[in-house]
């Protein structure tokens, strides 16, 4: 393989899981002791890499609280009402806060379960394990441990409330688009030079699960008020929802028509 194509593997891994590239680089050496096993070069060199790849996720686990990053769950073990939407986040080192944030976010999703008994509260995006600074793609945030996206709330129309379930497979891109009678607030704004990504394309993997309002107007309230009262600074979710939900609050924020929409998750930040 050429030096060209292994450098691009390393910066893509890298930005990808933060830990990656390394993994990456020391499972090189390691292929050519395992050929005498593995024949098929490909084959090897994927057995060669996710071997490595667990045994440096699994120690950047276990070294991240040292530097004062916590893992979010990524299964619903109880008593914890709060884990992440999918294993993916976490096999990408994309489920990393800082402590006070996780415990914002665990005394949150046991709120929202003291009110609505039997509801799991999902995460999305978090931060990875190291360094502050280092971007987590494609967000322009999410660099330092301090911000979380937590999935909504749904329901399906027969049933009601869907423990554990979003519309998405990966929890974003399921918009909810302003009503008729609502204000676009980026109705004016060419969606060429923002993030505000349609993400049409998608559409046909997300499934007929709607909004369950109670539980998602609930949680961002808690944020508005008791969330506020610790520390949270900032929470994104767009205009027509909050009007939607009848929420107002001084941390309730807009984050402006040139950055990712926020009308398919809530952000909330600690900074």
């Amino acid at each position: 393989m050429s030096f060209v194509i292994r450098v691009l593997l390393f910066v893509l891994l890298t930005v990808a899981t933060q830990i990656g590239g390394i993994a990456y680089l020391i499972s090189l050496p390691l292929r050519q002791v395992s050929r005498q096993w593995i024949r098929h070069r490909l084959l090897n060199a994927a057995v060669c890499f996710l071997v490595v790849y667990a045994g440096v996720w699994y120690g950047a686990a276990n070294l991240a609280p040292l530097v004062g990053r916590y893992p979010i769950p990524c299964f619903g073990n109880a008593p914890s009402h709060l884990m992440m939407q999918s294993p993916m986040y976490c096999m990408m080192n994309r489920n990393y806060v800082r402590s006070d944030l996780l415990q914002i976010a665990e005394e949150l999703a046991h709120d929202v379960d003291q009110k609505f008994p039997g509801t799991k509260t999902l995460a999305l995006d978090a931060g990875f394990p190291f360094l502050d600074g280092f971007p987590l793609l494609p967000h322009l945030s999410h660099d330092d441990g301090n911000k979380l996206d937590l999935a909504f709330y749904y329901a399906d129309l027969s049933d009601g409330y869907q423990i554990g379930k979003t519309k998405s497979p990966i929890g974003y891109w399921a918009f909810e688009l302003p009503k008729d009678n609502q204000r676009d607030a980026c109705a004016a704004v060419d969606a060429g030079f923002s993030m505000r990504w349609e993400m049409a394309w998608f559409s046909v993997l997300n499934n007929d699960l709607v909004l369950e309002p109670k539980r998602t107007a609930y949680a961002i309230r808690w944020l508005a008020q008791k969330g506020r009262r610790l520390g949270v600074t900032k929470v994104f979710v767009e205009p027509h929802l909050l009007s939607e939900l009848g929420l107002s609050g001084q941390n309730l924020k807009f984050q402006g028509c040139y950055a990712a929409r926020h009308d398919d998750h809530i952000h909330f930040q600690t900074d």
